[in-house]
């Protein structure tokens, strides 16, 4: 785990609060401003992140780390947020994170946070995910259905889209549906272009908006 911080104090409190009370988790911590944590991420592997949204240059500078962490997709991010604001929500998700974790939460609870997290799901509150589908349907209408009332999606891609949902990686859902690891990356492409989403967080809340209509 990685713990992505403005300051030392709050970064070595982590560190030994996990080390003495968490078993199985190693941590490391970097502090300072988005482009020297940038510049020193290569040199830090994790199964996870986590990245508060304040660093040294700006209240919002978390954001450009976790875009960054997100390029390599070689770690699964955890924004730690102050409060609820649904601007903040919205921006951490769409830069790739996998989980909303609040100073005010527990120790405990991010415990749960960050296992839940590395085991390819989706940590958020209800709150969170309201503001979320609110910025969706702003964005763009989600229809299951073309103008003509036919699926969208064929039944292996439903079948991609539910598997995806449940926190499945496209390795993972190769071997349940017993198929190349690159035809679960191209079924995908072609979910996200047929439904008008980016990234498999908006495809998440897609199926959560019309579970009943994804079977």
């Amino acid at each position: 785990m990685l713990v992505v911080t403005a300051d030392n104090m709050t970064g070595e409190l982590l560190k030994n609060a996990f080390a003495h009370g968490r078993k199985g988790f190693t941590v490391e911590t970097l502090t300072g401003s988005s482009q020297k944590i940038i510049g020193e991420l290569a040199s830090h592997k994790a199964d996870v992140t986590l990245i508060s949204e304040e660093l040294q240059d700006g209240p919002e500078a978390g954001i450009k780390v976790l875009q960054k962490t997100q390029d390599s997709h070689e770690t699964a991010a955890i924004m730690l947020l102050q409060s609820s604001k649904p601007e903040r929500v919205v921006n951490a998700f769409r830069g790739g994170a996998r989980g909303i974790f609040y100073r005010s939460h527990s120790l405990k609870s991010l415990s749960k946070c960050i296992q839940t997290v590395h085991r390819g799901q989706i940590w958020a509150s209800n709150e969170d995910i309201e503001h979320l589908l609110n910025a969706l349907a702003q964005i763009r209408p989600l229809h299951l259905n073309n103008s003509h009332g036919m699926p969208l999606l064929t039944r292996r891609e439903e079948e991609v889209v539910r598997l995806v949902a449940d926190g499945l990686k496209n390795r993972e859902i190769a071997l349940r549906l017993k198929v190349k690891e690159h035809s679960i990356r191209n079924y995908i492409y072609r979910i996200f272009e047929k439904l008008g989403v980016s990234n498999r967080i908006e495809l998440t809340l897609y199926v959560f908006s019309h579970r009943d209509s994804v079977h």
